[in-house]
């Protein structure tokens, strides 16, 4: 009889260094697709930029298909319809801001200023902070004209990649009959099924994120452009505006389009107004997190904070501000994939159908 040989490490120990090996291996698989990400920006950003827009139309898409429109003719409304939601809108934030953005510029300097002025004279160190900061805002000053071309060429790259975004939100509508033909044939037969439900539980995370975001934007900016007419601070359409835009920042947007707010009702209105105006801020960001994000959102993946600013910091060391848009979205469709995984490795494979009990065979035909 052979000797029984003994495994040189527990078996805590091996199962532990399997788990590492796993780690590694996908951590290595997701710094090289970063790294690809980032050295084809160009063509990666449009793409993901699309797969959002269409998580965002689908549903507009969904309901003219059922109206009998046909589908290229659906997606090219669609389309036209977003195009001109978002030009109108473009076209109200960007005159508001305009009209009020020299106002809001204003305030916010004379806000820094007053603040400066007031601890200053207990040290010399906060003049000398003013004075750096004034030679600082000179030399930017005398450094911006030759960034215009620079500027120019980063708004026909944006326009450029708005443009091609465009074009693949309308081809992505169009054949999304056709993604799940396509994602079966990306892998092994045996493991289709299994492919299509994680990618449209991926999907349904990202679709869900952009609606209730885009819906909760919409409600703090009105609420908090309410709340600054009300307390007649100037420029209150723009700093709405910035709210809106902020809000798909989860948090730090909301954060800094808040303390911009309480700035200029501070330089302007004073410190009395720019503590109502906090006030109103708070007000809003605890309606956002106590009733509008679990009802809005309840179906979509449920994010910690921690991991939302976690995932925001990583996005913006990877590729900025673009990076912070697209990290959380990123996020919510790997938490999607996960608890897919998850709930099917729980429920086990597929046991055959097995005869229930007490059934009689027919008989077998005679033997001719």
């Amino acid at each position: 009889m052979a000797p029984t040989r003994t495994p040189l490490l527990p078996d805590f120990a091996r199962r532990i260094a399997a788990w590492c090996a796993v780690v590694l291996l996908v951590s290595g698989v997701i710094a090289v697709g970063v790294a690809l990400c980032v050295t084809f920006q160009a063509a990666v950003t449009p793409v993901l930029i699309a797969i959002l827009g269409t998580a965002l139309l689908g549903p507009l898409h969904r309901r003219l298909i059922k109206m009998k429109v046909q589908r290229s003719l659906a997606a090219g409304l669609t389309c036209v319809a977003v195009v001109a939601a978002v030009g109108g809108a473009g076209y109200i934030i960007v005159r508001a801001l305009i009209d009020s953005g020299d106002q809001i510029i204003a305030s916010v300097k004379q806000a820094a200023t007053d603040v400066v002025e007031r601890l200053g004279a207990r040290g010399t160190s906060l003049d000398d902070m003013s004075s750096s900061l004034k030679e600082l805002v000179s030399k930017f000053g005398g450094t911006a004209a030759s960034g215009v071309i620079t500027g120019i060429g980063i708004v026909g790259g944006i326009m450029a990649t708005a443009v091609l975004a465009m074009l693949l939100i309308f081809f992505f509508l169009r054949d999304s009959d056709r993604a799940a033909g396509a994602l079966r044939s990306l892998g092994p037969p045996s493991a289709g099924d299994t492919v299509e439900a994680v990618a449209r539980r991926a999907y349904r995370a990202v679709e869900g994120f952009m609606r209730g975001t885009t819906f909760i934007a919409l409600i703090d900016a009105v609420c908090i452009t309410v709340g600054l007419l009300v307390l007649r601070v100037p420029g209150a359409v723009g700093l709405g505006a910035l709210v809106f835009m902020g809000a798909y920042i989860p948090y730090l947007g909301a954060f800094l389009s808040g303390a911009v707010a309480v700035l200029v009702a501070f330089a302007d209105r004073g410190f009395a107004i720019a503590v109502w105006v906090l006030a109103v801020v708070l007000a809003v960001q605890v309606l956002e997190g106590h009733v509008l994000q679990p009802v809005i959102q309840s179906r979509t993946v449920q994010m910690h904070p921690a991991v939302v600013m976690l995932a925001i910091t990583a996005g913006a060391s990877v590729a900025g501000i673009l990076g912070m848009l697209l990290a959380v979205p990123a996020t919510a469709a790997a938490f999607g994939v996960i608890a897919e995984i998850r709930s099917r490795y729980e429920a086990g494979p597929a046991e055959p159908p097995t005869e229930p009990t007490g059934s009689a065979k027919p008989p077998e035909a005679p033997a001719s």
